[in-house]
C-alpha cells in the first residue's frame, strides 16, 4: 500500500471509511512492524485531521496534537489513541463543539481514546504538576489545525523539562523502581507484561526523557532493536487475541510466535528476554549516569570554592592490576591494555564484585572491544579470577549481567550461549536459566566455608544445569560439557570428574530425600555408589541446598532441609564403611508408638494434630506457617491410604508432604498398624476438630462415607475457571530403587482430591502400599509408591508397568 493508497482511503473523513481502510492495513501480510505502525499511525493522522477540519474549517488558535505512543507514531493494532486540543482560549464554545465532532467518532469505532482540552498555560501546568503528563507530551507530535500553537508549545515543554531535570529525574526513577516492584522484571517472567515489567517498554519512554534531558543519554547500541522487537511482539499480540493487551500470557504465546514466525513460544520467551535484557541494562547505567552528574553538579561549586576555581582532577584508587575505581565506579588503569592482557576482563570483573561496584560501560566496551580468548586451559590466574567473581555473593550478579550485556562472557565460555535467556516453564523457577546459575553460585558462596573445596563447588554451581540448552536429560548432557569446561578452565582430570559428578547427579540427594523411603537399604547403598566420596557427598550436600535456594521459595523449606540432611548422614556412614540400619530395627518415637498402640487396642483410627512453622530465612523474620502435622495410626487394612486422602480432601485440607510406612509393635502385642504422618494446610478458613476427621476417617474405612460422590458433588458446584493448559500426567517404574517393593512414581498437576485418587486406583488394582512419599512443588505433585503384591513382593516387571499405565490412564482421564 503506497502512502497515495493510504491517502485515498483515508479521504473520506467518516468512521466507515477509516475502518474500512485501517482493517485492510491490519490484515495485509506484507507489512508489519515498524512499516505497519507508521501507516497505521498515517492513516490515522489524515481521518483525524478530516474530523478537524470539518469541524473547524480555517479555524486559528486551535490545534489537534498526538502525544505518547500515538505521538511517536507507535500505533499497535489495539493501541489507544492520546490526543489533546490545544487552544489560545479565544473561543471556548467552539472547541466544545469541535471536541465532540473528534472524540465521538472515535468512540463509535471502539477505539481506546485518552483525551484532554487545554490552552498551552494548562498543559505546562499539567505537566508540572503530573510527571507522566509531561513524559507524554515530549513526544507531542502535530496532528493539525495551527501549526505554530503545537510548536510553541513542544518548545516550552522541552524547555521546561530541561530546566527541572535535576528535581524531576530522581522522581522519574522512583517511578520506574516502583513499577518494577509491582510488575518484576520482563527478562525472567513467564506471563510478562511487555510495557509495565522492568525492561519493557514504558522503561525505553523514561530513556527517551533522560536523553532529553541533555543531562545523561542510554547506550544506544541494541536499544532500538530491543524496542522494536518488543513492539513487534505487542503487535501481534494484540492481532492474535483481538485485544488491547500488554500480558503475554501463556495460554496465547504459541500463536503470537505463529504470527511472528518463530518455531515455538521458547524462541518467542527468548527473543522478548533477550530485548528486554538490553533495555534493562541500558537503563541501569543511564540511571547511574544520572546519579554521577546530579552529584558532580551539587559537589562541584562547593570545591571551585574551596579550591579558588578550576576543576578538579578525579581521584582514582587502584583495585587490582590495569583496574582503579573511580566517581563510585571500576574503570580501567590508564596503561591498562586489554587487547595484550587476555586476564584483564575477569580480573576487573573480580575486583569490582569484591569491592560491590558497578563496571563501567566505558571499561567493558574498551574489554570487549580488545579481549581475545583465553588459551586452553587457562592460565592459573584466570582461574582463580573466576573463582573470587563467583564467590563474591549478590554483587556477582550485576558484574556478570555487565560481562554479558557486551559478549564477555560468551567470549570466556561458549557453552553459555545455549542457556542464555532460555526460559524455564515451571512455576517453581524464578529465574531463566543462565541467571538461575548465577543465583546458584552466589548462594553456594555463602556455603565455602562448610566444604574442603570450595573451587569446585562454585563451578559445579555455575555449570549444574548447563545441559539444558541440549536435547535429552540435561544432567546427562551437562555432565560431559562440565567435565570439557572444567578441562579448558584448568582443572585437573580429578577435579574435572568431580565437577561432572556434581553435575550429573546435582538432583539426586533432593529426589532421593523426598521420593524414597529412607529406611530401605537400596536407597542408601544407592546414593553412596553415585556419589562415591566423602568430600563429593559434602560438596553435593551444599550444591543441593544451593540449587534449591536459587530456584524459589517452592523447592526448599526446613523439612526438605531436615530429609536431605538424613540422607547425607545415612550415605556418610555407608561411605565410611559400615552398613545401612536394618529398617525393621528402626525405633518408633514415642508418640508413634503411644499412637499405634491406642489403634490396636481401640481397633480404629487415632490421630494427632499439631500446628508447625518454618524458621524464619533472616534472623529478622517473623517464622513461616508449615500446616499443620497430622499423624494417623491405622490398624493395619487395605484402603487406608484413599481414605485418610479422602477425608482430607473432603475437608479442604491441602496435603503438602505425606509419609506412609507399616509401624512395628513392641513384643506382646499383637496386629500391625500404619502410620502417617503428614503436614496438611487450610486452604481457606480454620481446620476441623480432630474429632470430626477422625469420625469421617472411621466411616470411609467401613465403607458408610462416599467419598467420590461427595468430592463429585462439590466440583460440580463449582465449576472450572479457564486457567494454564498443564502437561500432562507421567507415572513411571524407577528401575533397582528398592529390593523389598516396586517403586512408582507419580507425577502430575497438583489438584484437590489427586492423592485420594492415585491411593483408590493402586488399591483397584490390587497392589499394597507399603510406603509413601508425596510432596507438592509449587503447582506439581511428586509423589512415589512402594507397592507390594498381595504376597508382600515387588510386582513382575511387566504387572509394574501395568499398573504404572492404569494409572496414568486414571489421571489423564
Amino acid at each position: 500500500m503506497t502512502s497515495t493508497d493510504t491517502h485515498d482511503q483515508a479521504e473520506d473523513s467518516g468512521p466507515d471509511g477509516y475502518a474500512a481502510a485501517r482493517l485492510r492495513l491490519l490484515t495485509e501480510k506484507a507489512r508489519s512492524g515498524p512499516p505497519r505502525r507508521s501507516a497505521l499511525a498515517g492513516l490515522t493522522d489524515e481521518w483525524l485531521a478530516g474530523l478537524f477540519a470539518a469541524g473547524a474549517p480555517g479555524a486559528r488558535g486551535i490545534s489537534l496534537v498526538a502525544v505518547g505512543g500515538y505521538g511517536r507514531a507507535e500505533l499497535s493494532p489495539r493501541s489507544d489513541l492520546d490526543l489533546l486540543l490545544l487552544h489560545d482560549g479565544s473561543a471556548p464554545q467552539a472547541v466544545s463543539a469541535l471536541a465532540d465532532r473528534l472524540w465521538y467518532p472515535v468512540w463509535d469505532l471502539g477505539l481506546a481514546l485518552d483525551h484532554s482540552v487545554r490552552t498551552p498555560a494548562e498543559a505546562r501546568k499539567t505537566a508540572g504538576d503530573d510527571l507522566k503528563v509531561q513524559l507524554g507530551l515530549l513526544d507531542a507530535r502535530h496532528v493539525a489545525g495551527d501549526l505554530g500553537l503545537t510548536t510553541a508549545l513542544r518548545t516550552t515543554v522541552l524547555a521546561d523539562w530541561r530546566n527541572q531535570a535535576p528535581k524531576r529525574l530522581p522522581a522519574l526513577r522512583e517511578l520506574c523502581e516502583e513499577r518494577a516492584e509491582r510488575q518484576g522484571e520482563l527478562q525472567y517472567l513467564l506471563e510478562p507484561d511487555l510495557k509495565e515489567a522492568r525492561g519493557g517498554l514504558r522503561d525505553v519512554t523514561a530513556l527517551r526523557a533522560v536523553a532529553a534531558s541533555w543531562l545523561a543519554d542510554a547506550p544506544r547500541e541494541g536499544l532500538a532493536e530491543a524496542r522494536g522487537r518488543l513492539l513487534d511482539v505487542r503487535d501481534a499480540l494484540h492481532l492474535s487475541t483481538g485485544r488491547a493487551t500488554d500480558r503475554l500470557a501463556l495460554q496465547e504465546q504459541d500463536q503470537v510466535a505463529a504470527e511472528l514466525g518463530l518455531l515455538d513460544a521458547d524462541a518467542l520467551l527468548r527473543q522478548v528476554y533477550e530485548a528486554a535484557r538490553v533495555i534493562a541494562y541500558a537503563g541501569d547505567v543511564t540511571w547511574r549516569e544520572v546519579g554521577r552528574v546530579l552529584r558532580s553538579r551539587s559537589v562541584r561549586p562547593r570545591l571551585r570554592a574551596m579550591l579558588g576555581g578550576g576543576k578538579p582532577a578525579p581521584e582514582r584508587s587502584p583495585l587490582a592490576e590495569g583496574v582503579v575505581e573511580q566517581d563510585g565506579e571500576v574503570v580501567l588503569a590508564r596503561a591498562a591494555r586489554p587487547d595484550r592482557d587476555s586476564v584483564l576482563p575477569l580480573r576487573a570483573a573480580a575486583a569490582a564484585a569484591q569491592a560491590g561496584l558497578p563496571l563501567s560501560l566505558h571499561a567493558v566496551r574498551r574489554m570487549a572491544a580488545g579481549a581475545r580468548a583465553l588459551p586452553s586451559p587457562w592460565p592459573a590466574e584466570a582461574r582463580q579470577q573466576l573463582l573470587t567473581l563467583l564467590g563474591s555473593g549478590r554483587p556477582t550478579v550485576d558484574v556478570w549481567e555487565a560481562l554479558e550485556a557486551e559478549g564477555l562472557i560468551s567470549l570466556l565460555l561458549p557453552d553459555w550461549d545455549r542457556v542464555r535467556c532460555r526460559p524455564q516453564r515451571n512455576a517453581v523457577h524464578l529465574w531463566t536459566v543462565d541467571r538461575h546459575l548465577i543465583e546458584t553460585a552466589v548462594r553456594a558462596s555463602a556455603f565455602t566455608r562448610r566444604v574442603s573445596r570450595p573451587d569446585l563447588l562454585l563451578i559445579a554451581a555455575l555449570l549444574h544445569d548447563i545441559g539444558k540448552g541440549w536435547p535429552g536429560d540435561h544432567s546427562v548432557a551437562g555432565e560431559v560439557i562440565a567435565r570439557d569446561v572444567a578441562a579448558r578452565i584448568g582443572f585437573d582430570a580429578d577435579d574435572g570428574a568431580v565437577i561432572a559428578t556434581l553435575v550429573r547427579h546435582h538432583l539426586l540427594l533432593v529426589e532421593t530425600a523426598t521420593r524414597r523411603d529412607l529406611d530401605d537399604p537400596a536407597t542408601v547403598r544407592a546414593v553412596a555408589e553415585a556419589v562415591g566420596s566423602q568430600s563429593t557427598l559434602e560438596l553435593l550436600h551444599a550444591l543441593t541446598e544451593a540449587d534449591a535456594l536459587a530456584t524459589g521459595p517452592a523447592a526448599w523449606s526446613s523439612w526438605r532441609a531436615s530429609l536431605v540432611a538424613d540422607l547425607v548422614k545415612r550415605v556418610s556412614a555407608v561411605l565410611a564403611g559400615q552398613a545401612p540400619p536394618d529398617p525393621e530395627a528402626a525405633a518408633p518415637t514415642a508418640q508413634h508408638e503411644r499412637l499405634a498402640l491406642e489403634a490396636v487396642a481401640t481397633g480404629a483410627p487415632v490421630l494427632s494434630l499439631r500446628a508447625q512453622t518454618e524458621p524464619p530465612a533472616e534472623p529478622s523474620d517473623d517464622p513461616e506457617p508449615l500446616g499443620v502435622e497430622l499423624i494417623v495410626a491405622v490398624p493395619d487394612q487395605p484402603g487406608v491410604l484413599p481414605a485418610v486422602a479422602g477425608v482430607l480432601a473432603m475437608h479442604r485440607l491441602t496435603v503438602r508432604t505425606a509419609e506412609l510406612r507399616a509401624l512395628d509393635l513392641p513384643d506382646g502385642v499383637d496386629g500391625s498398624v500404619l502410620l502417617l504422618d503428614w503436614r496438611v494446610a487450610a486452604e481457606y478458613g480454620s481446620l476441623p476438630q480432630a474429632a470430626r476427621l477422625r469420625a469421617d476417617l472411621v466411616r470411609a474405612l467401613d465403607g458408610s462415607l462416599d467419598i467420590s460422590g461427595r468430592l463429585a458433588e462439590r466440583d460440580a458446584a463449582y465449576p472450572r475457571r479457564r486457567g494454564v493448559v498443564a502437561p500432562p500426567p507421567r507415572v513411571t517404574v524407577a528401575p533397582a530403587a528398592s529390593r523389598h517393593a516396586t517403586v512408582i512414581e507419580v507425577r502430575a498437576q497438583d489438584a484437590p482430591g489427586l492423592l485420594f485418587r492415585i491411593g483408590r486406583a493402586l488399591e483397584d488394582a490390587g497392589v499394597r502400599v507399603r510406603s509413601a512419599h508425596a510432596s507438592t512443588l509449587g503447582a506439581n505433585a511428586v509423589d512415589a509408591f512402594y507397592v507390594t503384591g498381595p504376597e508382600g513382593l515387588p510386582l513382575p516387571g511387566e504387572e509394574a508397568v501395568a499398573v504404572a499405565r492404569t494409572l496414568e490412564e486414571m489421571l489423564r482421564a
